[in-house]
């Protein structure tokens, strides 16, 4: 044992003893064994201890309980519950005096005490990743009001005892009401309900004999039984009795809006998500059997660009032929039909298209070839195709409130009735997959490549429809293609623009451009300038609004000073006089509103990743819900699985390890809610274990030391269970788009003012958004290739 350990130890011996009268005989006989210098530390020490100390003790800065004065010896400490008795009891060993020894004492103990509070803090923080699930998409309203009301009742059934009990709320149509767990009814027949407060003040034949309704759900509530019923019969006075009943009382008594608020939410959370949905949604027409519009996000709108052309004109219709389509519906879950390899060729400023299927490819054994020779060119992509069926009896229109109207436009419902299916277009391309792909061997010639070439479009075939958002741009766009210079200090980039306005446009570069947000940049606009006469499209001062694609797409707006902008006029000149042959990107007409609503509803009831949301906290952030739908999906029954409540689930085991704190948070706040999301990668091995229980462990793709790792990670995960691979996004949000909503909130704010408090602060403390994508299939395939 060290002499410091030692030292501790008789410190703490001796400590009682310090003002004992015999303390240097104690002294002397348990340092016996020392040597004179360590027994003159030890006294030294001691003596240190012993003396009077004149500092103050002020916690109310340093605890989170409250602190209260302490009066000892004309001094007055400010100290908490805790550190107060460490206080008295200091003072006993050291016979009521105040010494340094009983200073460090009551400091050292808060802090001990402080550090095991922020452990228990963090293991607590273990609940804060389960997190309650919110239904999007899928949205049920009321034909009519429902009031909390609790008026005497007597249900019975013909040859069973009358159960006694109490409604819980009742409306026109229906009523939920409890009764004894004891009774006898069968819940599989209808019953007779007397309301005898009603049959008091109203007589009517209906109410004497009482009303008939079907027992629709039943549930146990400790010693009772909630019915759900639905009116099965009455007469119109009856019908007119509740309605009176229900506009008469609707504010001395509290209608029902827990449906209309959890609807609200999960619409709240909509506008927060939609804006980074990052997937291209296209819509197949039943009829003609081709894609006839896709819908765009304002995150999405480079995946459809990808496809066009040096004319601006869509070839997607061209990569997603009759044939792959066909053959997409026939085996939706096939991975071989759903995974998409394209790649673009320009020769003499004229773009060509190359795309293939998995299975195209591993029946032409040009698989390697396919690989090699594109994935060594900047245009390459992997894209997934998801194929969702519609479910036509379902109202496409989300109506919230009670007696809202559920139909759209009859020209908007016919369009919507022509779609079949909804396929998102999911881009999977990443820096690893590229790099692995690149270094696949291949012996055979590129010309072999010519049979996944497409057939040219003469002319767009898909209609594109804006999300319905709030246009940020105080002047329409339009799709236009010319070159543009920049540059910024002595850097140069040139690049071509995706479409203008008067005080703004867009340019798309082939390789990223580092270039300082906060800092103007000139523009030079060379092939306009024979359109420009002597106006001169050369040093125009702009500035960079956002940056997309890692700097490969930059939206520019106009420096406007006291002097003329020249290329704020010149645009303005060139949009005026083209107006026919521009295409603009942007439309305000009511039914394409109505259309864009509708499409978005049939996309959100079965999409194909699992959003996620983040809320800021008095301190930090926290996870607080996670977006499901109402049908099966392998993600949410994952982290399901040990969790009591039915809707909550359990995200610790890929958040809790160094994900979300370190990485997620720490990117959150360097972020912009006009950035696209970005992602990380996790490799999930489930190991089964006895009774059907199973053990998750998560990586990071990233911690992986080498591609070799990976690939055995993968294969010793399908060796003892299942392996899992997820792509995590993550991004800012913007503020709560509450127009939206405005009159589910004012709803809610009339019958439920703490509620709509409630839907504020979780929509207004949304800060972040993000989506968990299963890539699997994917992970596998390229494990494939790693040697």
């Amino acid at each position: 044992m060290s002499f410091e350990e030692v030292k501790s130890a008789l410190i703490e011996q001796l400590k009682p003893l310090l003002m004992e009268p015999d303390f240097s005989d104690m002294f002397d006989k348990l340092t016996a064994s020392e040597t004179s210098t360590n027994r003159f530390l030890l006294k030294m020490e001691l003596n240190r201890l012993a003396g009077h100390c004149s500092r103050i003790i002020d916690l109310r800065d340093k605890t989170e309980l409250a602190c209260e004065a302490v009066e000892f010896n004309q001094q007055t400490h400010m100290l908490d519950e805790p550190a107060k008795q460490s206080f008295f009891a200091a003072l006993i060993r050291y016979q009521q005096q105040y010494t340094v020894g009983v200073y460090e004492e009551v400091i050292q103990e808060h802090r001990s005490r402080l550090t095991s509070h922020k452990q228990d803090a963090q293991n607590v923080s273990d609940d804060s990743f389960i997190v309650p699930g919110v239904v999007l998409g899928t949205y049920f309203n009321r034909c009519e009001e429902r009031m909390n009301y609790s008026i005497q009742i007597t249900a019975s059934q013909s040859g069973r005892t009358e159960a006694k009990g109490t409604t819980i709320d009742l409306s026109v149509g229906g009523a939920r009401i409890k009764v004894s767990a004891k009774h006898s009814l069968d819940i599989n027949q209808p019953i007779l309900l007397k309301l005898h407060e009603l049959n008091e003040e109203y007589y009517y034949e209906d109410l004497h004999q009482g009303i008939e309704y079907e027992i629709v759900d039943s549930t146990l509530d400790g010693e009772h039984a909630i019915f759900r019923l639905k009116r099965v019969n009455g007469s119109d006075d009856l019908v007119k009795i509740l309605t009176n009943l229900i506009r008469g009382y609707k504010f001395r008594y509290k209608v029902d809006v827990n449906e209309v608020y959890t609807n609200t939410l999960g619409l709240g959370y909509e506008r927060h998500y939609l804006p980074h949905y990052r997937n291209l949604p296209l819509f197949l027409n039943s009829t003609k059997k081709v894609i006839s519009h896709c819908l765009l996000s304002a995150e999405n709108q480079g995946l459809k660009r990808f496809f066009n052309d040096e004319r601006d004109i869509c070839q997607l219709s061209q990569t997603l032929s009759s044939t792959r389509l066909s053959q997409l519906q026939a085996d939706p879950h096939n991975f071989e039909h759903n995974l998409l390899f394209c790649f673009t060729h320009n020769v003499r400023e004229t773009l060509y298209f190359y795309s293939a299927t998995l299975a195209e490819l591993m029946s032409s054994n040009f698989t390697e070839l396919f690989f090699k020779f594109g994935a060594n060119k900047s245009s390459f992509k992997i894209f997934r195709l998801k194929l969702e069926s519609i479910d036509h009896e379902q109202t496409y229109k989300t109506a919230v409130l009670p007696g809202d109207d559920s139909h759209y436009s009859p020209l908007v419902e016919q369009q919507l009735s022509q779609f079949s299916h909804v396929i998102n277009l999911i881009d999977l391309t990443s820096d690893v997959a590229l790099e692995t792909l690149q270094n696949v061997k291949s012996q055979a010639s590129p010309n072999e490549l010519k049979v996944f070439a497409q057939a040219k479009e003469a002319k767009n075939k898909i209609k594109s429809i804006s999300l319905n958002f709030t246009e940020r741009r105080q002047e329409p766009r339009y799709s236009f293609k010319t070159q543009v210079d920049i540059t910024q200090g002595d850097k140069s980039f040139s690049g071509i623009t995706g479409d203008i306005s008067t005080k703004g446009l867009q340019v798309i570069f082939t390789e990223p451009c580092n270039l300082d947000e906060t800092q103007s940049i000139k523009i030079a606009l060379p092939k306009l300038q024979t359109l420009a006469g002597k106006a001169q499209l050369v040093e125009l001062p702009y500035r960079i609004v956002k940056k997309r694609k890692n700097g490969k797409q930059l939206h520019l707006a106009a420096n406007i000073g006291h002097e003329p902008h020249v290329g704020v006029e010149f645009l303005n000149r060139l949009i005026i006089h083209n107006q026919e042959k521009l295409k603009q990107l942007s439309d305000s007409d009511d039914n394409v509103k109505e259309l864009s609503d509708g499409m978005k509803n049939l996309l959100m009831r079965k999409l194909p990743s699992t959003p996620f949301f983040i809320e800021k906290t008095k301190k930090s952030a926290k996870l607080s819900a996670v977006g499901v739908s109402t049908q099966n999906n392998e993600i949410t029954d994952l982290f399901s699985a040990g969790v009591a409540n039915g809707m909550e689930y359990n995200l610790a085991p890929i958040f809790k390890q160094g994900l979300f704190k370190p990485i997620i948070l720490n990117a959150l706040r360097k972020m912009k809610s006009t950035n696209e999301m970005v992602s990380v990668d996790l490799f999930l091995r489930l190991t089964n274990q006895s009774r059907g229980q199973f053990q998750l462990h998560c990586m990071r793709a990233d911690q992986f030391k080498t591609k070799q790792h990976k690939k055995r990670f993968i294969e010793q995960s399908k060796d003892t269970g299942r392996f899992i691979a997820l792509r995590v996004f993550y991004g800012v949000t913007g503020k709560p788009d509450n127009r939206y909503i405005a009159q589910e909130r004012d709803y809610i704010a009339v019958h439920a003012a703490h509620k709509a408090k409630i839907l504020d602060e979780k929509l207004w403390n949304t800060i972040g958004v993000g989506d968990i994508l299963d890539v699997t299939s994917e992970a596998k395939l390229l494990a494939q290739y790693v040697p």
